[in-house]
């Protein structure tokens, strides 16, 4: 789509039918200029006008460029968890500095984790017809997929992050930003067995995130690597409520460690369990170090966790763009009518050797 064409297509969208004229008026511009560009001029004439031109079209490129473009489009976004949810917060963070950017109106939806709540909560975002969603995609594909069949045909675009949910995704359209569930976590396996050398005399206790297969296929994901070396693997199952109060989990690890006291390994489905590291060994009677402390995402509690020895290992998946991204996605999609983004946010790991390269944005609640 040339300059022109965005232009005005920015036109409908504002109003502003006179930017709708501009490709005849350039056309009638061209017309008459031509006489200027007869074979009798030479040298530095002929490099003035062509410098003149290039001037031309670098300003109707720049005026094609404005600011707040995205100022029409009402959106709603889900966060995922509760207000000053550890991993939510980043996440709120992303999509509000996308909006500040965009200009776009975003209605934020807090659920704290709570599957049910969310799908009811999407049912209540499509009844109120936004230009747009960025839904979680934690309630699953089962409670997911029919109110994006409702959201499609009412013409709203939608886009997923932090779990996928592919089909919606393949039957409505929409994209993805996040990590890819399974290939993270048998990356955070592989890296465990790697960094600590544990081998067929290890025990490791890994928490489950959930009972939906897609969300769970990056905790099984690290499981199964684990269990490929040889590594004997205890899974318990968490609940919901766990990522929104992690306090909860206590007892839970606790009995764990008590039925198994050779366990050396511990794996958290989520940020906001690994943040409570240091609170569930000392419940459990252990010493930092004493268990390696493994999981997912970056918080100022998990910068805390690793400054004091209680973590040792966590896969980033930057959160900050699962706020960032849908947003702008769906901004270039509703005002431009480009394809939604797919983008693995997975960056790798962090561990008590590089955690201070992120530490202060993950304090700023960014990282």
């Amino acid at each position: 789509m040339d300059v022109i064409a965005i232009k005005a297509k920015q036109a409908r969208l504002s109003g502003n039918t006179d930017a709708m004229t501009e490709r005849e008026t350039t056309q009638r511009e061209d017309a008459a200029m031509k006489p200027s560009w007869m074979p009798g001029l030479r040298g530095s004439a002929a490099l003035a006008i062509a410098l003149a031109a290039f001037a031309s079209a670098g300003a109707t490129d720049a005026a094609a460029l404005t600011d707040k473009w995205c100022s029409k489009v009402h959106l709603r976004f889900f966060v995922g968890g509760a207000e000053g949810d550890a991993f939510g917060t980043i996440v709120y963070n992303g999509a509000r500095q996308a909006a500040a950017d965009t200009g776009a109106q975003v209605d934020y939806i807090f659920s704290g984790w709570a599957n049910e709540k969310m799908t009811q909560q999407l049912r209540e975002a499509v009844a109120a017809h936004p230009d747009g969603i960025a839904m979680m995609g934690h309630p699953g594909e089962a409670a997911i997929l029919p109110l994006a069949e409702k959201a499609a045909k009412a013409g709203i675009k939608m886009i997923y992050q932090n779990v996928p949910v592919p089909a919606a995704v393949d039957k409505v359209g929409g994209g993805y930003i996040g990590a890819q569930q399974a290939p993270q976590g048998r990356a955070l396996g592989v890296e465990i067995v790697r960094r600590f050398g544990l081998g067929k005399a290890d025990l490791a206790i890994v928490i489950l995130a959930s009972n939906d297969v897609i969300r769970n296929a990056r905790e099984e994901g690290t499981a199964k690597a684990l269990e490929e070396s040889g590594v004997k693997v205890v899974r318990l199952a968490s609940e919901p409520e766990w990522a929104a109060d992690p306090n909860l989990a206590i007892p839970v690890v606790t009995a764990a460690f008590q039925a198994n006291p050779t366990a050396k390994t511990i794996v958290y489905p989520g940020g906001q369990m690994l943040g409570n590291a240091e609170v569930y060994m000392k419940a459990a009677g252990k010493k930092p170090g004493e268990v390696f402390n493994i999981g997912f995402d970056t918080s100022p509690q998990i910068v805390q966790a690793f400054e004091r020895g209680w973590v040792q290992l966590t896969a980033d998946q930057q959160p900050f763009q699962q706020g960032y991204l849908p947003v702008l996605s769906l901004c270039e999609t509703i005002v431009y009518g480009l394809a939604p983004l797919n983008v693995d946010t997975g960056a790798g790991f962090v561990t008590p050797e590089n955690y201070k390269a992120v530490a202060d944005l993950a304090k700023e609640g960014l990282r």
